[in-house]
């Protein structure tokens, strides 16, 4: 019955798919690796009652590596009970490295008890080095006591070169005991500049007394710009009496202006005895201006 059906289906054209056709199977999903990731970074996730023989196995050789390099890099992590012969020597290697290196840059934690007698030479060389170049540069930290007789004498040179700076400069820490004979004329001609500087600028800490005739004259001058200047912006430290004639009707005239501006503006400072026909007239419509203008102000206020 069944080899009459198919050739029947044959016939049609269906056979062929029908017997071709075969059932699909679901592809299996893949398994959950969150877990043995997280072992493998050795996080504190890790569930190590779930791995298996093989992933066990990698795991320790992850957990291996990692404390290899936490030794090597000197890591609190370390436990140096878990390496190897081998690994033991390259972590004491790289500990005696990274004590030279500090020894030898001088940075604290250098453990010289742990250097060689083979590098024991350059650590001193360069501790020795360091401290000269402190010296030369005036630090604290300075041991003269380390120093040798050529260093002594570089090192006191650079002192005085600084003190001699500072003299020039006027430095409160300057000290004029320690200059040489050939330095106080310079020190003693900057001073004196400095001082004409300060005359210059009208400075309450000049000494005009320090001042040569060409320098008194200079600073006369320049003390006439600073009184005009301010006679001629109405600054209260203005002294008429100290103004030349021209600068006296110059300050006039711009006081002038500056009394009708005031009148112009209703201002206290405003003197009306001063002002000309001209002048009055236009102060008086400067004034109908801004009365006009509160008018309109008072209008658009009302409710």
């Amino acid at each position: 019955m069944e080899t009459i059906r198919f050739f029947a289906l044959l016939a049609f054209g269906l056979a062929p798919t029908m017997v071709l056709a075969q059932p699909r199977t679901a592809k299996a999903p893949a398994p959950d690796r969150t877990n043995f990731n997280e072992c493998l970074k050795g996080l504190s996730d890790c569930n190590v009652s779930a791995l298996n023989t093989e992933d066990l196995a990698q795991i320790s050789a992850a957990s291996k590596k990692r404390n290899l390099d936490y030794c090597l890099q000197g890591s609190g992590l370390c436990d140096p009970t878990r390496l190897t012969a081998a690994e033991a020597a390259s972590v004491q290697s790289a500990r005696y490295r990274r004590n030279l290196d500090k020894c030898m840059n001088g940075i604290a934690g250098c453990d010289p008890m742990l250097v060689t007698s083979k590098d024991l030479a350059a650590v001193s060389s360069a501790s020795l080095k360091r401290n000269f170049e402190k010296c030369i540069d005036g630090s604290p930290l300075c041991d003269p006591l380390r120093l040798t007789k050529e260093q002594t004498t570089a090192m006191q040179s650079a002192a005085a070169r600084r003190n001699l700076e500072r003299c020039l400069s006027g430095s409160l820490l300057c000290d004029p005991m320690r200059l040489a004979s050939n330095e106080t004329g310079p020190v003693h001609a900057a001073f004196l500049r400095r001082n004409r500087d300060r005359c210059l600028d009208g400075s309450i800490t000049c000494d005009p007394l320090l001042l040569t005739d060409a320098d008194s004259k200079e600073v006369r001058a320049a003390s006439q710009r600073r009184n005009f200047a301010n006679c001629q912006n109405g600054i209260a430290t203005c002294d008429p009496l100290g103004l030349k004639d021209s600068d006296m009707n110059a300050a006039k005239a711009t006081f002038r202006e500056r009394n009708v501006d005031a009148c112009k503006r209703g201002l206290p400072t405003c003197d009306p005895s001063l002002l000309t026909g001209p002048e009055m007239a236009s102060v008086a419509a400067a004034f109908q201006q801004r009365r006009s203008r509160l008018d309109r102000m008072r209008e658009q206020s009302k409710p």
